[in-house]
């Protein structure tokens, strides 16, 4: 874990020369919902209310790069999530591939989800030897990035949304990441590793104490 965290962190706080630092993961089985009655919106005194009720009418499943330098996201949605997993990644690689400078060298962040560390994706990253994978420690996802760009989509899109349908949920997505690249914001990364790894340490000290 330790090393992980040096090597995340070290990206962050001094990214290589010639290169791309992008966060990336997947935010799998997104339903499109639509609520059994119209969002209350805001009004002087009162929040804004939504019906706790609601129909299901499938899901999607949206892959996202987050560019650290400068907040821009790029992104795909598949229509469902298919069992053999890694052509999906595999297609976001491409679209990355596509969508990054050739001279560029690419440092994706990631977790240790088994589709990452794949055959086909280990051989497609073999004949793409500018990608570098840094994988986060296993339970450890709030190191990337990513996650909290995910965080907003959901607070400020999905949640507030309604959807008859999944093409309906798709756009409104991709109308999400359109507007957010609009005018992108990078997010700073405050903690060094010694901080996080130091807070852990007294994290995991208080709770054998406790249970002492």
């Amino acid at each position: 874990m330790v090393e992980k965290v040096r090597d995340i962190v070290g990206l962050y706080l001094s990214p290589p020369a010639n290169a791309l630092v992008l966060c990336v993961d997947e935010k799998s089985q997104i339903q499109a919902l639509s609520r059994s009655q119209p969002i209350l919106p805001l009004r002087p005194g009162s929040l804004e209310r939504r019906t706790p009720d609601y129909f299901r009418h499938g899901v999607t499943t949206l892959f996202a790069a987050l560019d650290i330098a400068t907040g821009k996201v790029i992104g795909r949605c598949f229509p469902k999530h298919r069992i053999r997993e890694f052509r999906e990644f595999r297609a976001f690689l491409e679209l990355l591939d596509h969508s990054v400078p050739p001279d560029l060298d690419i440092h994706i962040v990631l977790d240790n989800y088994a589709t990452h560390k794949s055959a086909p994706i280990h051989r497609w990253l073999l004949k793409h030897p500018r990608y570098h994978l840094h994988f986060t420690p296993t339970h450890a996802s709030w190191i990337n990035q990513i996650e909290r760009w995910f965080a907003l989509l959901t607070q400020r899109q999905i949640k507030r949304g309604s959807h008859n349908n999944v093409a309906s949920l798709i756009h409104a997505i991709e109308d999400f990441i359109r507007t957010h690249n609009t005018e992108p914001k990078p997010m700073r990364w405050q903690k060094t590793s010694d901080e996080i790894l130091a807070a852990i340490t007294r994290f995991a000290s208080q709770t054998l104490q406790t249970h002492a």
